[in-house]
């Protein structure tokens, strides 16, 4: 059995997909700290748990899926050179990064980084460069919440750093099974490591996955 667990909590929140080696992983998720959650078989969309799925709350880094996932179908090329841009994100103001404003790396790395290591500047940067600007790349977000019937959901910046970006369990849960159709996306979330080479000044960073369970072998993460 392959199993989607989502847990959605107050200030932050956390995804991840299973393999079918660890379907026994359902049984301490009924004990969790968390105020709202769901877990899904993903071949037959069954709801295994869940607990206050309706519940709306603020979403944090996982508003980082829709922002990959709206710069993808954006068809943008991936190996375009983009500049850190973070003018139009106020929440970035006194937000600590090591990645430095105007440098530059490519469209892939910008989207891989904001993924596996929940960069801000590479989530805000993302938003920046899309056709018609950021505030174009907002709209987008709430459209395609509005197409995957996330109804109870709203986003006003992509990297989760707002409160106002809110979601629900289920929602959330629409969002991760659409996110199967974007390959891309489990690859470059699941990386366990990376280092990033920018330009515009000549740097690099070294970056790890912020999902722990990555680098263990006995577990088969496909998203997180």
């Amino acid at each position: 059995m392959s199993l989607l667990a989502l847990n959605a909590g107050m200030m932050s929140a956390t995804s991840a997909v299973a393999g079918e080696k660890h379907a026994p992983v359902v049984a301490p998720i009924v004990q969790i700290a968390s105020g709202s959650a769901m877990v899904v078989d993903l071949k037959s969309h069954e709801v295994i748990y869940s607990r206050n799925p309706d519940q709306v709350r603020p979403i944090a880094s996982l508003t980082k899926l829709m922002t990959a996932m709206v710069t993808l179908d954006a068809k943008l090329p991936l190996d375009e050179v983009i500049s850190v841009d973070i003018h139009n994100t106020k929440e970035m103001r006194g937000v600590f990064s090591r990645v430095k404003v105007n440098s530059e790396i490519n469209r892939r790395q910008m989207i891989q980084l904001a993924l596996m290591s929940s960069e801000n500047r590479a989530a805000a940067s993302l938003a920046a460069h899309y056709p018609g600007g950021y505030e174009a790349f907002i709209r987008a977000m709430n459209a395609k919440a509005k197409q995957l019937g996330m109804t109870h959901t709203r986003y006003v910046e992509p990297t989760g750093l707002s409160p106002l970006n809110v979601s629900t369990a289920r929602d959330l849960t629409r969002l991760l099974l659409a996110s199967q159709k974007y390959p891309l996306i489990g690859e470059l979330s699941t990386t366990q490591e990376k280092t990033a080479v920018f330009s515009s000044p000549a740097y690099a960073l070294p970056f790890r996955n912020t999902n722990h369970l990555i680098m263990n072998p006995s577990w088969s993460i496909q998203l997180t």
